[in-house]
């Protein structure tokens, strides 16, 4: 899909499409009040006649308009003019996709970018205009042996922004939102991939081929003697009872000219989880291979760095572990020494995520971070209090939750922080050991952080669930979302000073 902006006259358009949006009710935008002239109140005799209200989504295509030098124009229902938000924008544009998909039209011109979203820019509206086609276009048929393809699919869309001045602008806002998107795609692969494909070795391997797109990339690939010789007993524990053996790789990104203090992104890599022996119920297990989600988002997020090549070194884990039960399984009761020498009594297997994260948090303090975040699809619990629309984030540093969270607003990648108080470590009290690794139902997606924060004590730390926005479930849209790639990438874009103003 090739991507551009312009700025340009709608009656100037030559083009298989030219897209425009209408108000309810029957309210042209300016530009179609451009073309409705030019075209001698044809567009507005249609509107009068009821083809359109401007709801919402509803579509309008039109052919030979009159003086209009485009084959096609389309009219796009945008709802009320003074309601038009931020969701409301991208689900616009979702829809204009699918329906220029569907219409023959391999390229068109765009002027919703134009629309006046609610305290959102022209680098904003671009940029997540060509974040929502690409996600709206991707499909995951890698393993079918029959593939659906669109007789004549949309290859080209150019966005029209307001004056030549916003130019610059406007391809910057591309730059960022291919460079997302991509990342984003990497992660819906990797974590739409089935586990019988997606081991981790398999994700130790898409790691080492990071390495092959820039050479300010290296990667280190930890297995099992590795991570008992750093005493990682926790870690290896988890992938006692599957055949598939644990890895960590270590990928390091050196893209600022100095030594100074990386950032480092943790993502965990369960490539299935079983629950151990104490086994998941089968309904849906199928949806256990998402659990390296976290793993998926922070090797997309490497993704997109390295194709903004931005100006900040990072250090990503890849914790990846198979929770299997198996005669060899570790099991509710086992008292495991973790590589920070504190030890946790195992109360139930299927509390494994916490248990691969807490060696690898333990394991990145020898890089001495600026800061460290991990991204887990960690707690059932999260999915209950969020639902599928919010990221849990819970830190130890405030200022670092503001940035995030800030980033999550930019980004549309929403995340809600939860308290991480004292009063929560409670719950994980044991008779037998330093703490167990379950705080029980209560609260549960605050305890299994307040798990983990008692291994990132010597830095500054933020934990997001992501149980809830990792993936769909059921359906014909079941599938990874590559959620948290667009607000990862956002939060190093701020970090670096890399954004539309520059």
């Amino acid at each position: 899909m090739e991507f551009s902006v312009k700025s340009g006259s709608p009656e100037k358009q030559r083009s298989a499409c030219i897209v425009v949006g209408v108000y309810e009710p029957r309210r042209l935008s300016a530009v179609a009040e451009q073309l409705d002239k030019i075209s001698e109140g044809y567009i507005s005799n249609l509107l009068r006649r009821g083809d359109l209200e401007g709801k919402p989504g509803q579509m309008l295509l039109l052919h030979h308009v009159p003086n209009v030098l485009s084959e096609r124009v389309l009219l796009v229902g945008c709802g009320k003019e003074r309601e038009l938000d931020e969701r409301q924008y991208r689900q616009i544009i979702a829809k204009t996709i699918s329906t220029l998909n569907e219409t023959g039209s391999m390229e068109a011109v765009c002027f919703l970018s134009e629309l006046h979203v609610k305290g959102r820019d022209t680098y904003w509206k671009v940029r997540h205009a060509v974040e929502t086609t690409q996600d709206c276009l991707y499909v995951f048929d890698k393993l079918k042996s029959k593939k659906d393809e669109t007789r004549r699919p949309l290859r080209k869309i150019v966005f029209n922004v307001p004056t030549r001045r916003d130019l610059t602008i406007g391809e910057r806002a591309v730059e960022h939102g291919l460079a997302i998107a991509a990342g984003v795609k990497q992660c819906k692969d990797v974590g739409n991939m089935p586990p019988n494909i997606c081991t981790p070795a398999y994700l130790a391997e898409q790691a080492k081929a990071l390495t092959s797109l820039s050479d300010k990339v290296s990667v280190e690939v930890l297995g099992v003697p590795e991570m008992s010789a750093l005493g990682m007993n926790s870690y290896l524990a988890v992938g006692r009872g599957s055949v598939n053996q644990p890895t960590m790789s270590v990928i390091k990104y050196q893209g600022a000219n100095d030594d100074s203090a990386p950032v480092v992104l943790v993502g965990k890599g369960l490539t299935f989880d079983s629950g151990g022996i104490s086994l998941k119920p089968g309904d849906g297990m199928d949806e256990m291979k998402f659990d390296m989600c976290g793993a998926a988002s922070v090797f997309g997020t490497m993704h997109a760095v390295i194709n903004l090549q931005l100006p900040v070194n990072i250090i990503a884990i890849l914790a990846a572990a198979e929770n299997m039960p198996d005669a060899n399984a570790y099991r509710p009761g086992d008292i495991l020494t973790t590589m920070s020498g504190q030890t946790v009594e195992v109360l139930n297997t299927d509390a494994e995520g916490r248990l691969v994260l807490c060696d690898a948090l333990t394991y990145v303090e020898r890089f001495d971070p600026e800061l460290v975040i991990d991204v887990a699809t960690l707690t059932g619990a999260c999915v209950i209090a969020l639902g599928k629309h919010a990221s849990g984030l819970l830190s130890n540093h405030n200022p670092l939750a503001h940035e995030i969270l800030n980033a999550s607003e930019q980004s549309g990648d929403r995340a809600w922080r939860l308290p991480l108080w004292d009063e929560y470590q409670d719950q994980l009290e044991s008779p037998f050991a330093d703490f167990s690794n379950l705080g029980g139902r209560a609260a549960g997606t605050i305890t299994a952080a307040c798990f983990l924060s008692r291994f990132t004590r010597k830095y500054n730390w933020a934990h997001l669930d992501i149980a809830g926005t990792a993936w769909r479930s059921g359906g014909k849209d079941k599938g990874s979302t590559g959620r948290p790639v667009a607000l990862l990438t956002q939060f190093l874009i701020n970090r670096t000073g890399n954004n539309q103003d520059h």
